[in-house]
């Protein structure tokens, strides 16, 4: 699995998201990128084995176990190209 977190201007400031989800505001680029930086390693931490159960985008139950070592690559995109 691949997560790009993406900086970009948003709500008088800048943040980051993760797919259609935007994380708090920040007061500059600067900030957001570092926050945005900051989320990417945490996804990066193991955690513990687990039993999971959740619903797929048709309505089916699922249910798996995960490693807590299995964690995704990320990157951080900054969308900001240098206009204002």
């Amino acid at each position: 699995m691949h997560l790009n977190y993406h900086v970009a201007p948003h709500e008088n400031g800048w943040a980051y998201k993760l797919g259609d989800v935007w994380s708090e505001t920040f007061p500059t680029h600067g900030d957001a990128l570092a926050a945005a930086q900051i989320a990417a390693e945490r996804q990066q931490v193991a955690g513990k084995d687990a039993h999971i159960v959740y619903e797929t985008t048709d309505y089916r139950w699922k249910a798996e176990d995960v490693l807590g070592t299995d964690r995704p690559e990320v990157e951080v995109l900054d969308d900001y190209s240098g206009a204002a």
